[in-house]
C-alpha cells in the first residue's frame, strides 16, 4: 500500500512551514482579488443590499429571522425562499460599520473572508492527503506538498471570482467557511479514536451544530454533513469495498471481519443524520408556504415536457459545470435565458459533454471503490465527495433551482476539483517527467491569477460585468436587458431601446423588457407603441403589478381615463402596497376633477409610504388650489414633520401660509425653500408675490429681477414687475402733488 510520502515525491513542488505557507496562500488569495476592494454594487446586490430594509437600523433585528435573503417575508408567495439570516446580519454590521451603503467595507470582508477559508484549506487538504493521521516528525513542522498544491489552486481559482468579487456571493464564502470548521471539528472527534478508540460527543455534536449555522449562511451548508459520513466512513473507518464485496462471496460475515463497525460508526451516523433531519425539519417549517416558483426561462430543462430531455439537459449543466472548473474563461454572471440552448435530440453533438464527464466520474468512482491502493481509494473517494456532494442542491434532483448554472455554486466543489487535480498531476508526473509537469503546475499558478484579476475589474461596474457577458453568452436575453438598463439609468436612453428591443426578440415574453422599454417611450411621448408594449406584458404576465400601473400612466396620457382607473386598480389589486401606484390613481382623479377621491388615493400613499413626497405635495397644492386652506396647511405641517427638508413641501406650505397673511412665517420657509434650491426661479418669484402682496416693495423687486435672471421666459413674473414698477414709478409722484 501507497503511503503519503510516496505522493509527495510525486508531487512537483516544494515544502514550506506551516506558517508560511498560510502566508503565501492568504498572500495568493489576496493578490487575485484585491483589485475588486474599490467596485461598486453590482447586478444581484441592488435588490440584497440596496433595497433590502433588513440591513437598516430602523428594521427590527427579528425581522432577520423571518425575511428571506432579499428582505422578503417568507410567508409571502412572492419569496424567493432563501433563507439565509447569518449573511444578512453580516450585511447588517458591514452597513452599520460603514455608516451606509459604501461598497468597499462590503467588498473588503469578502476578500478576507476568501482568505480565511483559503488558509483553513491548508488543514482540509494536509488531513485528507494524511489520511487522517497525526504522525509525528516531518508532517508536523511542514505542510504536505500536495495539500499546499492544492490550497493554491483553490486560493487563486477564476470560477471564485463571482462569490468573492460580487458582495451577495458573501452567502457562498460564509458557508464555506463554517462547512470547513464543521469538517475539521468532526476530523478531530475521529482523531481521537485513533488514540483511545471512542467517540467525543462534543466535536460531533459542535460539528452538527456548525453545520447548521452554514446552512442559516446558504442552504448548501447542510451537506457538510454529507461529507463528515464520507470522511468517517472511508476514511477514519477505512472500509474497503473490495474486500467487503470478497468477504460476503466468501460467506464470511462475522463481525470481526468487518471491524469498521466496532469503532462507533453507527451511532455517529445516527447523530449526523438525526441533525440532518432536524434541521430540514426547521427549515421547512420556516419556509412557510413551500418552494419557490420559478419560470421557464429561469431554468428551461425543468420545464421540459419530455423525461429524457430534462434527463439529458442536466447532465449537460453538469458537464458545463465541470468545464468551468477545468477552464474557467469563459465566465458570465447569468447563464440564463437562451445562453444556453436545450438538447432536443439525441444527434445534438452536445450530448458527448455529458458522456464524457461521466466516462470519467465512473472511472474515478471504480477506482475510488475498488482499488487496491489504500491512498488511492482514500484521496479519490474525498475529492469527488467534496466534488459531488456540495453541488448535488444545485443539480435539480431533489427540486427544481433557479438557474441553469451558476458560478458561485461551484466555490466548494472546487475543493473536490483542485484535489483531484494535484492527484492527478502526481501520476502524470510518473509518466511524463518533472519538468512538464512542473511547467503545467507554475503556468497554472500564473494564468489563474491573472484571469482572477481581470474578471474581478469587469465585477467593478455593471457597464463592465453585463458587457463581458456578451461574448460569452450573447443569446441570452437577460444580459441584454441588464446592457440596456444600465444605458438608461446612466442616461442613454437611445441606446437603452436597442438593447431592449434585442432582449424581446430573443425572448419575446420577457414581460419585464417590454415595461422598461414601454417606460422609455412613455417619456418619448411615443405612447402608441408605449402601450402596446405593456398591453403585451399584462396579457403575458396577468399580475405584473409594475406594468400595469405604466400602462395607466399611458393610458391617462392618452385621455384614456376609464381604461387608466381599470389599469391602476388591477395594479393595485395584485399589489396591496403600492404607494407610487395610489399616487398616480390621484393623478388621475385631479384631472378628471375627482377632488375627494384624488385626496383619498394620496393620502394610502403616504399611508403605504410615509415619506412621499409627491404625494404630500399634490395634497397640499389641491387643497390650495381649492381654497381649502386651513386643511392644506395642515397637511402640510404633517408633511414638513415627517420630510423637513423637502424644498418642494417646504415651499407649497409657504405659499399656503402667504394666501392666509401669515406673511413671516410664510417668509422663513420661503428662505428655507431658495437656501436648498437656490437655482428655483418659482421660488424667488413666489417670494416678490410675498413680499409685494406684504407691501415690502423693495424687496418684491429684487427677488423678481433674480427670478427673471433665472427664468427669463416667465410671463407671469414679468406682468408683476412690471406692475411693481409702475406702482414705484407712482410713489414719488403722489409725494410731489
Amino acid at each position: 500500500m501507497a503511503t503519503a510520502d510516496g505522493l509527495e515525491q510525486d508531487v512537483p513542488f516544494f515544502h514550506l512551514s506551516k506558517f508560511w505557507s498560510r502566508c503565501l496562500v492568504g498572500l495568493f488569495a489576496f493578490a487575485c482579488f484585491a483589485n475588486s476592494y474599490n467596485g461598486n454594487f453590482v447586478f444581484d446586490d441592488s435588490e440584497a443590499i440596496i433595497n433590502n430594509k433588513d440591513l437598516r437600523e430602523e428594521t427590527p433585528f427579528v425581522d432577520l429571522w423571518l425575511h428571506d435573503f432579499w428582505g422578503t417575508k417568507l410567508s409571502s408567495n412572492a419569496s424567493h425562499k432563501s433563507y439565509r439570516p447569518l449573511t444578512v446580519l453580516t450585511f447588517r454590521i458591514s452597513y452599520a460599520l460603514a455608516g451606509g451603503l459604501h461598497p468597499v467595507g462590503f467588498h473588503l470582508i469578502n476578500i478576507i473572508l476568501h482568505c480565511i477559508v483559503s488558509v483553513l484549506m491548508l488543514d482540509v487538504f494536509s488531513l485528507l492527503f494524511n489520511g487522517g493521521t497525526c504522525d509525528k516528525g516531518k508532517k508536523i513542522k511542514y505542510v504536505p506538498k500536495a495539500a499546499l498544491l492544492s490550497a493554491l489552486l483553490f486560493a487563486v481559482h477564476p470560477v471564485h471570482t463571482e462569490c468573492v468579487a460580487g458582495n451577495v456571493g458573501r452567502a457562498d464564502l460564509l458557508c464555506a467557511l463554517f462547512v470547513v470548521l464543521s469538517f475539521l471539528g468532526y476530523s478531530k472527534a475521529q482523531m481521537r479514536i485513533h488514540k483511545e478508540e471512542h467517540t467525543s460527543l462534543f466535536w460531533v455534536l459542535l460539528s452538527i451544530v456548525l453545520a447548521a449555522m452554514a446552512m442559516l449562511c446558504k442552504e448548501q451548508g447542510i451537506t457538510v454533513l454529507g461529507l463528515n459520513a464520507v470522511f468517517d466512513v472511508f476514511v477514519i473507518c477505512k472500509l474497503n469495498m473490495l474486500e467487503c464485496i470478497q468477504k460476503v462471496r466468501h460467506r464470511d460475515k462475522t463481525p470481526e471481519n468487518f471491524s469498521f463497525l466496532k469503532k462507533g460508526l453507527l451511532s455517529r451516523l445516527s447523530l449526523l443524520a438525526a441533525g440532518g433531519v432536524g434541521m430540514l425539519y426547521v427549515r421547512w417549517s420556516i419556509m412557510g408556504t413551500g418552494p419557490p416558483a420559478f419560470t421557464d426561462v429561469d431554468n428551461p430543462a425543468s420545464f421540459a415536457e419530455s423525461l429524457l430531455v430534462r434527463v439529458i439537459n442536466y447532465n449537460y449543466y453538469y458537464s458545463l459545470n465541470g468545464w468551468l472548473l477545468l477552464c474557467p474563461w469563459w465566465l458570465c454572471f447569468d447563464w440564463s435565458m437562451g445562453c444556453i440552448p436545450l438538447i432536443k435530440s439525441l444527434s445534438d453533438s452536445r450530448i458527448m459533454a455529458p458522456a464524457a464527464l461521466w466516462f470519467c466520474l465512473f472511472g474515478l468512482m471504480y477506482q475510488a471503490l475498488f482499488s487496491s491502493n489504500g491512498q488511492t481509494r482514500r484521496i479519490l473517494t474525498m475529492g469527488l465527495g467534496f466534488l459531488i456532494i456540495p453541488f448535488l442542491p444545485a443539480s435539480n434532483l431533489f427540486f427544481r433551482v433557479g438557474f441553469v448554472v451558476a458560478e458561485r455554486v461551484l466555490y466548494l466543489p472546487s475543493v473536490g476539483y483542485c484535489m483531484l487535480l494535484t492527484y492527478g498531476y502526481s501520476k502524470i508526473y510518473k509518466q511524463l517527467g518533472k519538468k512538464i509537469v512542473t511547467v503545467v503546475v507554475l503556468g497554472l499558478l500564473i494564468l489563474y491569477p491573472l484571469r482572477c484579476m481581470y474578471r474581478s475589474n469587469q465585477w467593478k461596474s455593471e457597464e463592465l460585468l453585463f458587457q463581458s457577458a456578451l461574448d460569452v453568452c450573447p443569446l441570452n436575453a437577460k444580459v441584454h436587458y441588464n446592457i440596456g438598463k444600465n444605458l438608461a439609468d446612466r442616461g442613454l436612453q437611445t441606446d437603452a431601446i436597442k438593447y431592449y428591443r434585442e432582449a424581446i426578440r430573443l425572448n419575446p415574453k420577457y414581460v419585464h423588457a417590454m415595461n422598461n422599454l414601454g417606460n422609455i417611450l412613455k417619456e418619448k411621448d411615443e405612447l402608441h407603441e408605449a402601450q402596446e408594449l405593456l398591453s403585451r406584458a399584462v396579457s403575458i404576465q396577468s399580475d405584473f403589478s409594475a406594468a400595469w400601473m405604466n400602462l395607466g400612466i399611458v393610458q391617462n396620457s392618452l385621455k384614456q381615463f376609464e381604461e387608466a382607473e381599470r389599469s391602476y386598480l388591477t395594479a393595485i389589486k395584485y399589489r396591496k402596497k403600492y404607494p407610487d401606484c395610489y399616487y398616480n390613481l390621484g393623478r388621475l382623479y385631479a384631472d378628471l376633477n375627482r377632488h375627494m377621491d384624488a385626496l383619498n388615493a394620496w393620502r394610502n400613499a403616504t399611508f403605504l409610504k410615509p415619506q412621499h413626497s409627491l404625494a404630500w405635495n399634490n395634497m397640499i397644492i389641491l387643497l390650495d388650489n381649492t381654497g381649502n386652506l386651513a386643511q392644506a396647511e395642515a397637511i402640510g405641517r404633517e408633511a414638513l414633520k415627517l420630510l423637513p427638508h423637502d424644498h418642494s413641501i417646504i415651499f407649497s406650505l409657504a405659499n399656503v401660509l402667504g394666501k392666509a397673511e401669515k406673511y413671516k412665517e410664510s417668509e422663513g420657509l420661503f428662505l428655507r425653500a431658495i437656501e436648498t434650491n437656490p437655482s428655483s426661479a418659482s421660488y424667488h418669484g413666489n417670494l416678490a408675490v410675498l413680499y409685494h402682496r406684504w407691501g415690502r416693495l423693495e424687496l418684491a423687486k429684487k427677488y423678481y429681477e433674480i427670478s427673471m435672471k433665472l427664468d427669463p421666459t416667465a410671463s407671469g413674473t414679468k406682468e408683476n414687475y412690471n406692475m411693481l414698477k409702475r406702482k414705484l414709478d407712482q410713489q414719488p409722484k403722489k409725494r410731489n402733488m
